[in-house]
């Protein structure tokens, strides 16, 4: 009877703890396929198939019409390297709710788009895909808003397709100093690579918080953490990472600075001044790394080089003021556009 009732407690215990060991307590992290799949987008994604590089591609993208009276005006949004277009969910809704026609989509390489064995990643290539995706869906000319790398691809497709761009607006551009030319040192496209396979939530997230958020962190920012780390780790992992590789790398060589003095339409220029971010930056030389990444004074440096150019400052916000303080941002950039 004793051991009987021995038995018995050591089977409960062990319930006990299987029940509150940490693999049960919490759910397992989200993994997405190659092309997102899984991922809940905030409006319908279309897909755009077309030949580039001799390779058959898929262009994901969300074309979301005005919710209230049509203006009449079109905006191109361009996503940073660690967003895709969900991350615009906020500003597609305040757009469309002040009757814009918005257009969102997915690079080739990220997100819900292909991600190729081989491609050889120029913005100039990705604004060439981007232009022949508005010439198919009708868009002659609209306003580009880029955030982040999407800030450099928007730049590129500006100064490409300048009769096409009724207005550039750029938040947190990355490219606004040369981190090569600054003495940053190089990766290899297989270092980039090896660095990317490593990518996870937990090395997301404190990034993004430093970085993206100033220190802060709320829990509406866990979904694009995971986002970015669920496709990582889905079973597009190897491509994943390989395509993220090869983009790091155009990022590094092909810095816009340069050609801003260029641009020919209204520029906004929308930066929140605690941004920090520097391509590189985690391997630079103390000396080169303190440098680097001070957007309170690159915004004011390189506003002073554009035409037409205007600087909208959010003070003490990070590299995405967009998700940060929405409301903020939203406001500023209703009364920016053109009208």
């Amino acid at each position: 009877m004793r051991s009987f009732l021995n038995v018995r407690l050591l089977s409960a215990l062990c319930c006990l703890l299987m029940f509150l060991s940490p693999a049960r307590a919490a759910d397992p992290a989200p993994t997405y396929g190659v092309e997102l799949e899984g991922f809940a987008y905030p409006n319908p994604l279309q897909h755009f198939a077309f030949e580039s590089q001799g390779v058959s591609l898929q262009m994901a993208y969300m074309d979301v019409a005005p919710k209230s009276a049509a203006n009449g005006r079109t905006i191109v949004l361009m996503h940073g390297k660690n967003f895709c277009g969900a991350t615009w969910e906020a500003s597609i809704d305040v757009l469309t709710t002040a009757g814009y026609r918005v257009v969102v989509p997915d690079q080739i390489g990220f997100c819900a788009s292909s991600k190729p064995e081989h491609y050889q990643y120029t913005f100039q290539q990705l604004a060439t895909n981007t232009a022949t995706l508005l010439e198919r869906i009708g868009v002659a000319h609209a306003i580009v808003l880029g955030h982040s790398t999407g800030g450099m691809l928007a730049t590129r497709y500006a100064l490409m397709y300048p009769e096409a761009t009724d207005q550039l607006v750029l938040v947190n551009p990355i490219g606004l100093e040369d981190w090569k030319a600054l003495g940053v040192p190089g990766r290899t496209i297989d270092q980039w690579n090896e660095r990317e396979l490593k990518l996870s939530a937990d090395s997301v997230r404190p990034y993004e918080k430093s970085t993206y958020y100033v220190g802060q962190w709320k829990p509406e920012f866990e979904r694009w953490v995971t986002m970015l780390a669920g496709l990582n780790q889905g079973p597009g992992h190897r491509l994943v990472a390989w395509n993220s590789a090869l983009i790091y790398d155009m990022i590094f060589t092909q810095p816009i600075i340069y050609e801003v003095p260029l641009l020919k339409m209204p520029v906004v220029l929308m930066i929140g001044t605690s941004d920090t971010t520097a391509i590189g930056s985690d391997i630079a030389p103390p000396d080169v790394k303190g440098r680097l990444g001070h957007y309170e004074a690159l915004g004011k440096q390189v506003i002073g080089r554009i035409p037409q150019g205007r600087l909208i400052e959010f003070a003490g916000l990070g590299h995405a003021p967009q998700i940060q303080e929405p409301e903020r941002f939203h406001r500023a950039l209703t009364e920016a556009l053109l009208r």
